[in-house]
């Protein structure tokens, strides 16, 4: 950090522990999702794929899922050619360059017992909540990913 201690300073100790807090609860979360995975026989980026279908819709553009999934390019195409070996989605071109996933009626059924289960608990969580919560809870993880972004750019 251009020997610049930024958990030092007058708010800097609270940050460090904030920022570790942060830290701990978002690796807790993976752990929680790669454990709904394992439970079900899926690799993640399996589980990310189905999911990423199952919040997209049917027929997603592959770009999607790639966007949606937050993994490398190599790592989503392989996983993909291993599901489409498996018989649950297929690939269709939808141009020169682009294509869309489309599932099996095997991949449907594989998609609503995983993925399509991981959606209904996170959506009855939400749901649980107060409006207002929710709503605080998606502006400052928006305003966290926005500052983030900006900040990358200078990384």
């Amino acid at each position: 950090m251009d020997g610049d201690d930024r958990r030092t300073g007058e708010n800097g100790d609270n940050t460090f522990r904030v920022m570790r807090r942060y830290n701990y609860l978002l690796g807790e979360m993976e752990a929680v999702y790669h454990e709904m995975g394992l439970k079900v026989g899926l690799s993640d980026s399996a589980m990310r794929i189905l999911y990423a279908v199952c919040d997209r819709g049917e027929g997603c553009p592959l770009r999607e899922i790639r966007r949606h999934c937050g993994l490398s390019k190599q790592t989503i195409n392989s996983a993909i050619r291993k599901m489409e070996e498996e018989g649950i989605l297929y690939l269709e071109a939808t141009g020169l360059k682009n294509k869309k996933v489309c599932l099996t009626e095997e991949g449907r059924l594989l998609m609503e017992r995983t993925a399509g289960r991981v959606y209904g608990i996170e959506n009855d969580i939400l749901e649980s909540w107060p409006q207002e919560d929710v709503q605080t809870y998606l502006e400052l993880t928006e305003r966290f990913l926005y500052n983030l972004r900006e900040r990358a750019k200078d990384f």
